[in-house]
């Protein structure tokens, strides 16, 4: 592995009056954005336009309007430049993960990034040696417990090395002493970390938090400052009834 010189792009990722509407229903509207400090959240309510956001950045979704840019590359147009560019870690592994054994998993991307089929398996032996994991390489992936699985995702995607790692809530449904250790082993990657979550705590020390919502930014600035008005929001929202009107 070559994770601790990893080098990141300084030209990051640029939105240009991105949208994205779909069924007459507009989710994202006119953001421009350059995305170049090394960490990154984005904040907002279910249904702010978050993971709308994170899809079009990995090029999973095309802007309906606007453009798009990773590195000066359009990830909708050139899936194999992203492979070397950007790693995605969902928030459920279960939607991420599609092979029997832990090795196979992890070199998957590997061959998927032109490496023969011995080259990928001895990446992923080393990928796993390093993180205190060489017993799991023939382990059925079906045994892992749900945060053992998050972290093979996040393991499959250091392994190709990507230069800029999108994270969509990725303690959602891990127990604490697991978020403790991915929080330890994600603080210490060189890679740009760009942040999908509800929680202002997950987010306070980044260099940069964008405050989404309803599909437009409310704020953008430094994360201490831009986190506290979040979270008083919330507290503000959380002192009112709002869903009263759904009882019959």
């Amino acid at each position: 592995m070559r994770q601790t010189n990893l080098p990141t792009s300084d030209t990051g990722i640029l939105l240009d009056g991105a949208s994205y509407a779909v069924g007459g229903r507009t989710i994202l509207s006119g953001l421009t954005l350059r995305l170049t400090e090394r960490r990154i959240g984005i904040l907002g309510q279910n249904g702010s336009g978050k993971t709308t956001l994170l899809r079009l950045m990995a090029g999973l979704i095309a802007p309906t309007a606007g453009s798009v840019a990773v590195e000066g590359t359009d990830p909708a147009k050139d899936r194999r430049a992203m492979l070397s560019a950007l790693g995605i870690l969902f928030q459920n592994p279960d939607h991420q993960i599609i092979f029997p054994t832990v090795e196979e998993e992890l070199a998957f991307g590997l061959r998927q990034m032109g490496r023969s089929g011995t080259e990928a398996r001895k990446a992923a032996l080393a990928v796993l040696a390093a993180h205190g994991r060489a017993h799991w390489a023939r382990a059925p992936v079906a045994t892992l417990s749900h945060g053992q699985r998050q972290l093979l995702c996040l393991l499959a995607v250091l392994a190709m090395e990507p230069r800029t790692i999108l994270l969509d809530e990725p303690f959602a449904g891990l127990d604490l002493p697991m978020q403790i250790r991915l929080t330890r082993l994600l603080g210490g990657l060189p890679q740009r970390l760009v942040t999908i979550t509800h929680d202002p705590a997950m987010v306070e020390d980044y260099d940069r938090v964008i405050w989404l919502e309803a599909g437009q930014v409310r704020r953008d600035g430094p994360a201490g400052p831009v986190a506290g008005e979040y979270r008083a929001e919330m507290r503000r929202l959380g002192g009112f009834d709002a869903d009263t009107h759904l009882a019959g």
